[in-house]
């Protein structure tokens, strides 16, 4: 069985930390539901790597991390993706249905107030990914973070406000997790704020979900690069061309995954996945064989 990971581990990318701050972590999906392309040797091979903190022998299942990332620079407090969210009708998606976790709790014990967020990062606009972004009060959804400017690209916010963000997987997020800071005045679009600082600066990564982001962290010559989903789990490191089975265009998907990995081994950069366990962060290094994950 795989060791509990604790709800909090900081990196460093230069002079700037990044905190994640879990909200739950545990087996997930069977991997031939996963991954289409799926074949059990690839598992056999790098059992090293994915076992006993990425994959559940006895299950059979993928462990998955829902956390957020707190990047803390000299002038901004950042939280990248915002989790599941507590008291959210996901019918369709178990794990995150009327949930009722401490993950405010668990943010305050890495030193941060939802006060003092200055900015909340949507690399998509998935339900695990946006739920913190709001909470019940007073049986209306509004902003947890009420000095934050929430950024998101204009892509992922044009097809979930449209027919896409009521049926399917992902109904009804748009409408309890978007909206309301939409409506509040504290959203604006990827393209627009260009970058945070000098620190902070987007890239289009679609393919996963139509305007999926990756957000890339520059600070005292080194780099950190933000994955979302991108990559689900290690495996997809050593076999880029496997897509998940959420994944929207398979070509996107796989390109934007290629560019991720090269350019995290050529620039030598810390990778913060979005549902990696263990330390949810590593390193991307390429040769003759293909691309390698150490975690950091």
């Amino acid at each position: 069985m795989p060791m509990p990971m604790p709800n909090h581990n900081t990196h460093h990318v230069g002079t700037v930390s990044v905190t994640r701050v879990t909200e739950q972590c545990g087996p997930g999906f069977a991997p031939e539901f996963l991954f289409p392309d799926w074949d059990p040797a690839v598992l056999a091979a790098h059992h090293d790597l994915m076992i006993p903190h990425c994959y559940d022998a006895e299950e059979r299942r993928f462990i998955a991390s829902i956390h957020s990332w707190v990047i803390r620079t000299r002038h901004h407090t950042i939280l990248v993706d915002g989790c599941a969210g507590n008291h959210k009708w996901r019918p369709d998606l178990p794990r995150f249905h009327q949930l009722d976790t401490p993950f405010l709790a668990r943010l305050a014990e890495a030193g941060v107030r939802p006060e003092a967020v200055d900015f909340v990062l949507c690399t998509h606009l998935h339900a695990d990914h946006v739920g913190w972004n709001t909470q019940l009060r007073d049986g209306r959804w509004v902003p947890t973070f009420p000095n934050a400017t929430y950024v998101f690209s204009r892509a992922e916010r044009d097809h979930w406000e449209g027919a896409a963000g009521h049926s399917g997987f992902n109904a009804g997020v748009f409408t309890d997790s978007v909206l309301p800071v939409i409506e509040a005045g504290q959203a604006t679009l990827a393209e627009e704020i260009g970058a945070i600082g000098d620190e902070i600066h987007f890239h289009p990564t679609p393919g996963h979900s139509v305007g999926h982001i990756a957000i890339e962290l520059s600070a005292g010559g080194a780099l950190g690069l933000f994955s979302g989903d991108i990559m689900h789990q290690p495996l997809q490191v050593v076999r880029p061309d496997w897509n998940s089975r959420f994944c929207e265009d398979a070509r996107q998907a796989c390109a934007s995954r290629r560019w991720l990995l090269e350019s995290a081994a050529e620039r030598q950069a810390t990778v913060f996945t979005a549902h990696f366990a263990a330390s949810s962060a590593g390193t991307v290094t390429s040769g003759a064989a293909g691309f390698h994950w150490t975690f950091a």
